[in-house]
């Protein structure tokens, strides 16, 4: 499969979708992307933003087709007119907060969706997928730093994870069920950063529910000021503590991710955080982007946020093991190429 293999993206246009194709396409993978285009900018009837600068720093092309993941008719076209080796499944709504406010469209999207592309996938005889799932599934942590072991879906804190936890667990039973699929489950801890060129990054819209753009959209002047939830956590400053990893050693992830499930003894499900093992406050991130940034980051602390934990950070070592991973870029390299997008895209992906 390795430099032959067609790709069908799921959430292909997003973030951590639209890097990691970039990484697929430098492995002279062929992709086919869908999104419904819910959480990334594209103009009506033309291909996403984001993908069409993938092409241009790729100088390579990228089928899309806007399809949700919940509209089995239209995935099933899809699976006509390809015929895939793997699927990698970014889509779903994934901030902690809003789970917390709207959890049954968070079920409706992340569960049922997925569930239906399983079906379509059975149907169609795919059954190799790389499940983009995430640290939350964890919940609250029983012990620091996060192995592969600890319990998962005990004490999950917000609908979000939960939803990543049912979906690893069905994939689970897919497996038992049919020994001919071959799954990865990859639990990211916090992806922050941008793509090297500066010309794709993480561009939310409306408020930032992450940390790094927030941030970032502040040092340009698109927002007052940072609003730090709580700083009475038990940590070193009481600001939360994270594992952030820079968007393409995530990215990189997933094609080592692919070269493994292509072993030819492989089988069943496997998981594998993705993270790089070090722990990072809220206060840490600000200072170290000052100091790339030059700008002087205005914020607020505020109270907690439902469903945030105080302290998550990775032991990696089994994907450094089995998937031959390391992350490779320090906190400086996310900060700079989080401001480099930024600066050239002050507006994000609209102000083209």
């Amino acid at each position: 499969m390795a430099g032959k293999g067609v790709m069908l993206v799921t959430g292909g246009a997003g973030y951590v979708g639209s890097h990691t194709i970039i990484q697929l396409l430098n492995n002279n993978y062929s992709v086919v992307a869908i999104d419904n285009l819910i959480n990334c900018y594209a103009e009506k009837n033309k291909k996403p933003e984001s993908l069409r600068r993938v092409e241009e720093i790729t100088n390579k092309k990228v089928i899309f087709y806007n399809v949700d993941i919940k509209d089995r008719a239209a995935l099933e076209k899809v699976f006509k007119a390809h015929k895939f080796d793997c699927v990698i499944h970014f889509a779903a709504l994934k901030a902690v907060g809003e789970s917390v406010q709207i959890p049954l469209t968070y079920y409706q999207n992340n569960i049922a969706g997925s569930s239906t592309l399983f079906e379509v996938m059975r149907d169609n005889n795919v059954k190799n997928i790389v499940f983009s799932s995430s640290a939350t599934v964890y919940g609250i942590p029983q012990f620091l730093p996060l192995t592969e072991e600890h319990p998962t879906g005990q004490g999950c804190t917000n609908p979000y994870g939960k939803t990543k936890y049912f979906v690893e667990e069905i994939l689970k039973d897919v497996c038992t069920s049919d020994p001919e699929w071959k799954v990865i489950l990859l639990r990211y801890f916090n992806p922050v950063g941008a793509h090297e060129s500066g010309m794709i990054g993480e561009d939310p819209s409306g408020i930032p529910n992450n940390l790094m753009p927030y941030i970032s959209q502040v040092a340009v002047g698109r927002r007052e000021k940072l609003l730090i939830y709580g700083d009475d956590y038990d940590t070193p400053d009481g600001t939360g503590v994270r594992d952030y990893i820079h968007i393409t050693d995530l990215a990189i992830g997933h094609v080592n991710a692919l070269n493994k499930i292509n072993e030819s003894g492989f089988k069943g499900c496997r998981a594998y955080n993705l993270g790089t093992g070090k722990g990072y406050s809220v206060m840490d991130m600000v200072q170290a982007f000052s100091k790339v940034s030059g700008k002087d980051i205005k914020y607020e602390v505020v109270g907690r946020r439902e469903g945030d934990v105080a302290s998550s950070y990775a032991d990696a070592q089994l994907a450094r093991d089995e998937l031959n991973w390391v992350a490779t870029k320090g906190i400086l390299d996310m900060c700079r190429d989080t401001w480099k997008w930024q600066v050239k895209n002050p507006k994000g992906f609209q102000g083209t």
